[in-house]
């Protein structure tokens, strides 16, 4: 509203200089246009005054309150800070925007947190897994003169890496599990050591009893089809 009026409307008439007076064109003028800014309620509250003075005076004691008032709200600000902090399933995106919020209703009571205590206070506030960053920006960096917007670069650049280091390792285990799965399946099919087999490897085929043979390697003389029992047969045969 203040930056309206100064921008459309003749600001003296609501700050004027001493011992100067407001002509009623000025001060109509300027009630309009904040007229114009206010929900209906609050219009209705303030229309009683006349000069525009009073109008301002009567809204700024309504949004920023009286002097005990906003130092009231001021510490409640602060302490609200103070408990502040990042939680696990949020994001580097997500998190400055509350401290954003937190500033901005600083501003509005005319109060300001300097740069050096919002930086240090948005460290504070990460979840463990930041700390390997966090640790290297708070001992080798200069944070009175660093930015806000600096810190939270640094710490998204960190975050994404996090991310992607995430995303690989789950597609290692999901390629490792499915490879495993295949190997468990091909196994119980081609199973073949049984009593009886001797030393043979397993099979490829789907019998596992002694009908059928074709499945079968003897490892000696690496042909299928016969069992250790049958290997002096094959040795007649050989002679």
């Amino acid at each position: 509203m203040r930056r309206r009026q100064k921008a459309y409307g003749p600001w003296e008439a609501i700050d004027p200089v001493t011992g100067d007076t407001v002509d009623d064109k000025k001060n109509y003028t300027t009630k309009a246009i904040i007229f114009q800014t206010l929900p209906e309620d609050i219009l209705l509250q303030v229309a009683k005054h006349r000069d525009v003075k009073d109008v301002w005076e009567s809204i700024q004691v309504r949004y920023l309150g009286a002097n005990r008032v906003q130092k009231a709200r001021l510490q409640t600000l602060r302490s609200e800070l103070e408990i502040l902090k990042m939680k696990e399933n949020e994001t580097i995106n997500e998190f400055p925007g509350t401290i954003s919020a937190v500033m901005a209703k600083f501003k509005s009571l005319g109060a300001r947190l300097e740069e050096e205590v919002i930086v240090r206070k948005f460290l504070n506030s990460m979840p463990n897994k930041y700390l390997p960053i966090v640790a290297p920006i708070e001992q080798y960096s200069d944070l009175e003169v660093m930015s806000f917007e600096e810190v939270v670069g640094r710490l998204k650049a960190y975050e994404e890496r996090l991310t992607s280091h995430d995303e690989k390792d789950e597609t290692q285990g999901q390629l490792l599990l499915t490879n495993g799965e295949h190997e468990d399946r091909n196994y119980g099919r081609g199973r073949g050591r049984g009593r009886g087999f001797g030393r043979g490897e397993r099979g490829r085929g789907r019998g596992s009893g002694r009908g059928d043979k074709s499945g079968f390697r003897f490892y000696e003389c690496g042909a299928f089809g016969h069992f250790a029992n049958e290997l002096i047969k094959w040795k007649d045969k050989e002679k």
